[in-house]
């Protein structure tokens, strides 16, 4: 009963500060007066190596994604939208920022010892919507770093529920596909003699907020956990009165792949096709409680953080008519960890009811930088101060009031060929140039020879969507448009050399790897899953 009460006296106290907290936060509607702007709230679902191709909607080789084909059809579904790298913590930090990897820092992936992440001087979407008055959460794959003030929830996020990077980084003992069995570790009393039997690295580690929950992770249980944290946050903001933000980081279509039911009872027969109708049931629940709460409110976005790691063959996804024969008939991949379109050209689809028109495609050129710049304005609110943004806003194109994105977008190496960071390749309306290529591994084992090109490779993607016959460079149409790109190139160069740029820390230490309990071999401890409260906010 005292424990009942102090539950009760704890919620009045939070409901008190919550009420407090959005008085302190009014908007204002837009012709200036002091009606109250009701915010409106943002569910970002973020798909991991997720091929362009595996939506039914946009190529229809697979039945898999029913509910996020319908999601297009009763939304706006972009076929030209892109990732802003081919690699998972710089795409999150372009995402997060609104800032390409040379100007936040995070130029390539963080590891399992990894002691610094997304630089601290950077300011996260979710920064700026909690001091705009919003509930933030994130749920699933951080990979901006996991120790001490990288963490998430000092970095924005009020609610944290998941994995700090990939789901195949350090030892898992349920492993799915593609990811050998990992072997249980001899008792510690026996560990001395017994070392050499027990695998290397260690269990990946669960997170709720600062506690690790759970090690290792049971991935066949995972979808269902992130899909039930989501809901309950949904619920629970809804109930506040307050607008929400919602970042929900699937681990699928990463390897491994872990298989729920048994396959023969699944339409399709392949691990992958599972995966994928599993992460499709996942969206579509999402949306069935957005819909039953507050749908004309909230905007539901749905993307990709890169494309397909093909070098996993059957347990990788489809870049559709993106293939980049230019490369594939010289080895190598062009997909993930490329500059290709098959490493950044992602599946998107953004659903709004009463806001965002429904059956509409849009081949307005987009990217992932897009999505902070455009709900910091729509919700009112202001850009960081004293840094450029690669990102712009697209609240027009969403709402089918204009049709201008970029003019320009940059593609820097994530993986590959060639320095982090670097700008690899533009996009300029519809030609492609390419200034260096190969490097990344196909699925056969080959890994294509890097090749710097000056002057560049240059295709026009309007006549040749697979990038396999570049223009010719002495005819006229080369050499119209090479000054153009010239220039821009030179231009984004100069732009970020003027920035307020940052740098991340990428030094590594055995001593940061995430552990439960540091005493037990190889911290394989199996705790308890804990179904903590929303009540329990910092």
């Amino acid at each position: 009963m005292e424990r009942l009460l102090l539950n009760i006296l704890l919620l009045v106290l939070l409901t008190y500060l919550i009420g407090l907290s959005f008085c302190q936060h009014p908007g204002l509607s837009s012709n200036g007066d002091k009606t109250p702007y009701k915010k409106p709230n943002f569910i970002v679902i973020l798909a991991d190596d997720v091929g362009w191709g595996d939506l039914g909607v946009n190529w229809g080789l697979r039945r898999d994604t029913p509910n996020l084909d319908k999601m297009a059809m009763e939304g706006m579904r972009f076929v030209d939208f892109h990732s802003a790298a081919s690699t998972c913590s710089p795409s999150r930090a372009s995402l997060l920022t609104g800032r390409l990897g040379l100007r936040n820092g995070v130029t390539h992936n963080f590891a399992v010892t990894s002691m610094g992440g997304l630089p601290l001087n950077e300011t996260t979407l979710a920064d700026v919507l909690k001091k705009a008055g919003y509930l933030t959460a994130v749920i699933g794959k951080w990979h901006l770093g996991h120790n001490g003030p990288y963490h998430p929830n000092f970095r924005g996020f009020d609610y944290y529920f998941g994995i700090p990077y990939s789901h195949d980084m350090g030892c898992t003992d349920t492993p799915g596909y593609n990811l050998p069995l990992c072997p249980a570790c001899p008792p510690h009393s026996a560990l001395s003699s017994h070392q050499k039997d027990c695998y290397p690295e260690i269990a990946l580690p669960l997170f709720e907020n600062l506690q690790i929950i759970q090690q290792p992770v049971n991935l066949t249980s995972l979808a269902a956990m992130y899909t039930e944290k989501a809901i309950q946050f949904i619920h629970y903001a809804s109930q506040s009165n307050r607008p929400f933000f919602l970042y929900l980081a699937l681990s699928h279509m990463h390897v491994p792949l872990t298989v729920t039911q048994p396959l023969r009872k699944l339409p399709y027969q392949d691990p992958y096709g599972a995966n994928l109708r599993e992460m499709d049931t996942m969206v579509g629940k999402i949306k069935d409680k957005v819909d039953g709460t507050a749908k004309e409110n909230t905007l539901l976005w749905f993307t990709g953080d890169n494309g397909p790691w093909s070098e996993k063959c059957e347990y990788a996804g489809s870049v559709g008519p993106y293939t980049g024969m230019w490369q594939k008939e010289r080895d190598g991949s062009s997909a993930k960890q490329t500059t290709w379109e098959g490493g950044h050209r992602v599946p998107t689809v953004a659903y709004w009811v009463g806001r965002i028109p429904a059956n509409v495609t849009s081949p307005v050129l987009l990217s992932t930088l897009d999505i902070f710049p455009t709900l910091v304005s729509l919700a009112n609110a202001s850009l960081p101060p004293r840094r450029r943004f690669d990102g712009i806003d697209v609240s027009g194109v969403l709402f089918g009031q204009s049709s201008k994105g970029h003019k320009t977008l940059f593609h820097p190496n994530s993986g590959a060929a060639g320095k982090y960071g670097e700008i690899q390749a533009l996009r300029l309306d519809q030609y492609k140039a390419f200034y260096l290529t190969g490097g990344a591994k196909a699925c056969d084992g080959s890994i294509g020879q890097e090749e710097n090109h000056q002057p560049p490779l240059i295709f026009n993607l309007q006549r040749d969507m697979q990038e396999q016959r570049p223009l010719n460079v002495k005819s006229a149409e080369y050499r119209a448009v090479l000054p153009i790109i010239s220039k821009a190139f030179g231009g984004i160069l100069e732009d970020i050399a003027t920035d307020n740029v940052s740098m991340a820390d990428y030094s590594h230490d055995p001593a940061g790897t995430p552990c439960c309990n540091p005493q037990h071999a190889l911290c394989r401890c199996q705790l308890a899953y804990l179904n903590t409260s929303f009540e329990k906010y910092r």
